[in-house]
């Protein structure tokens, strides 16, 4: 049996991360899969009734006695300086030391790509992101903070450790799934210090996987090739903030962000799945979100798990729905998000019958 907690998020995440939870129930019950789905009070609502983010005792629970964390898109306007959001986001991926977020980018139909004359063999490739270092570990300050001689100062945290990590991640990956090229992409014409470090880990990584090509971009130029060429590309590794950015752009070459899945790994630890989105708080229970990205973060949460069949059943589903104009309006359909969870299941015990 697989143990997955559930984190509804706030905004559109509980609305989006329901569909994804009637997905998952209706392959549990098609294919047999025993899926154990446990919900946590987590979020604004908890913050504002309690002052509460991450306790200790339920972070140690999510550590020790899961498989896997499924979470929705955390924010709310009420707490302005997102600490609840940052304490358990954040909070779990550095915690729990998830220093690789993947981000798959592949466009199921190509009606939905903004690029013209592009196919669904153009976009197909995974974005590797550094997930516990670089500009967004929170070391800096202020100096002189309110007035007129401000200094703010944010420091860019680079360790061996960390990039080699990510980057042998990134090259096993390809060579386990039959991809033959990894693009590193940093900016080290420009940060001379930290990303001289990416690009001669990238180096000595790199020589250990002879089959597979190692291309260096500066990320400027792999934003451009990105809405040029996407085809160019099959696996991207690269820092923390430069790869926040790129799977934004990927995301839109595949229809959007309401496309968009991610995991955050650890082969050690308990990983946490999350379509990319924001919570989006003027949308929340309107019935318009697109949990599709929500359904595809399930598929992939599964996949990791060891249930590919399971997995592959909520891919074919959505890429059927995609097909069939069965979506919300973001994506060109008239559904709404429950309509759309609805189309899905119904599918997936099509495929499985």
């Amino acid at each position: 049996m697989a143990r997955i907690a559930v984190i509804p998020g706030d905004g559109i995440g509980p609305d989006v991360i329901a569909e994804g939870i009637k997905v998952l129930e209706t392959v549990g019950r098609v294919t047999g899969a025993r899926l154990d789905l446990i919900h946590f009070d987590l979020g604004a609502e908890r913050y504002l009734r309690t002052g509460e983010t991450l306790p200790q005792s339920i972070f140690e629970d999510l550590r020790d006695n899961y498989d896997a964390i499924y979470l929705g898109a955390l924010g709310d306007p009420r707490v302005p300086d997102m600490k609840h959001a940052a304490d358990i986001l954040l909070g779990l991926r550095f915690r729990l030391d998830l220093y690789v977020n993947m981000r798959p980018v592949k466009l199921l139909d190509r009606r939905l790509c903004p690029l013209k004359d592009r196919s669904e063999a153009d976009v197909d490739l995974v974005v590797f992101r550094e997930n516990t270092e670089g500009l967004y570990v929170g070391m800096g300050g202020f100096f002189k903070k309110g007035t007129a001689d401000e200094v703010a100062v944010q420091e860019d945290v680079n360790t061996r450790k960390g990039v080699e990590r990510i980057i042998e991640y990134a090259f096993r990956f390809a060579r386990e799934t039959g991809r033959t090229k990894v693009t590193m992409s940093d900016k080290a014409n420009v940060l001379t210090y930290g990303h001289d470090l990416w690009q001669r880990v990238f180096r000595l990584v790199a020589a250990r996987y002879p089959g597979i090509e190692a291309e260096h971009l500066y990320v400027d130029a792999l934003a451009m090739q990105l809405v040029r060429a996407p085809q160019r590309f099959q696996v991207i590794v690269t820092c923390n903030m430069f790869g926040d950015i790129v799977t934004d752009l990927g995301a839109a070459l595949q229809g959007g962000l309401g496309m968009a899945a991610s995991g955050n790994l650890n082969p050690e630890r308990t990983p946490l799945f999350e379509p990319v989105h924001g919570s989006a708080p003027k949308y929340a229970g309107k019935d318009v979100a697109n949990p599709m990205g929500a359904v595809l973060t399930a598929g992939m949460m599964l996949d990791s798990l060891g249930l590919r069949r399971e997995a592959a059943l909520i891919d074919a589903a959505v890429r059927e729905a995609v097909r069939q104009d069965r979506t919300t309006n973001d994506l060109g359909g008239s559904l709404g998000t429950k309509a759309v969870g609805d189309f899905l299941c119904q599918g997936i015990e099509r495929s499985a019958g």
